[in-house]
């Protein structure tokens, strides 16, 4: 079993003020699915991506992650299975603009012991995955939406990571740069990568092979899909 969730519950205190984000959820994830956390604004799918990512500690509950109790972890081991274990893309990207492709791509490797021309060669052979080859040296700032998109997928890669987190990957996307994501994300799954993507867009959601639907920091419902979206073949795609 890769995650293992029970009872888990966070709140966030401010003064006297407590607000309670999770309720005590309870799941199971296991090794290469391709999993949606789905919910409305301020359900506390983006606080539960924290906690399952290291980002954040839980206030009760357990959580599990390869047979390993998360809370006798402490803040240096975390950031340690973070760096090693974790693979994240955010909406945003968070690309070095100061950096061309490449360099952000193997900026993961730079305090591991990877060799430069390793780092180098593992970053050409991603970019070319999600079809960048022609872009190695360029600055981010010189990309389209959907290709710095691209390029957050290869720099969660780099580590060979045990999952990838992905927060609403298509949100800052056209329709056309989005399908192109999900459909980089489904290939990788079906090479056996585990992907938790958490959205918003049931249509997103829906590129998944299971739904945990999240609402008020319960779950209403995890389904698995008989049917799933699946993001649409183009060769003008990626180009």
């Amino acid at each position: 079993m890769l995650i293992k969730v029970r009872d888990l519950k966070k709140e966030f205190s401010n003064g006297e003020v407590v607000t309670k984000v999770l309720h005590g959820v309870s799941f199971d994830i296991e090794k290469g699915e391709f999993v949606s956390i789905m919910g409305p604004s301020g359900s506390g799918k983006s606080t539960l991506m924290h906690i399952l990512g290291f980002l954040d500690k839980a206030s009760g509950g357990e959580y599990i992650f390869e047979e390993e109790d998360v809370s006798t972890l402490s803040d240096d081991e975390l950031a340690e299975r973070r760096s090693k274990k974790i693979g994240f893309i955010f909406q945003s990207f968070n690309l070095l603009t100061n950096l061309t492709v490449l360099e952000n791509v193997t900026l993961p490797l730079i305090y591991s012991n990877v060799s430069s021309e390793e780092r180098n060669k593992r970053g050409k052979q991603l970019l070319e995955q999600v079809g960048l080859s022609h872009r190695l040296n360029y600055n981010p700032n010189k990309l389209s939406g959907g290709e710095k998109q691209r390029v957050a997928i290869a720099r969660a890669f780099v580590n060979n990571p045990d999952v990838i987190f992905a927060d609403e990957p298509t949100g800052n996307l056209d329709s056309k740069s989005g399908f192109q994501v999900m459909k980089i994300l489904q290939d990788l799954n079906e090479e056996g990568n585990t992907i938790i993507l958490v959205t918003h867009e049931k249509i997103t959601a829906e590129y998944a092979k299971r739904i945990i639907d999240i609402k008020d920091g319960l779950i209403v419902s995890d389904q698995i899909l008989l049917k799933r979206q699946i993001a649409k073949e183009n060769s003008e795609l990626i180009k």
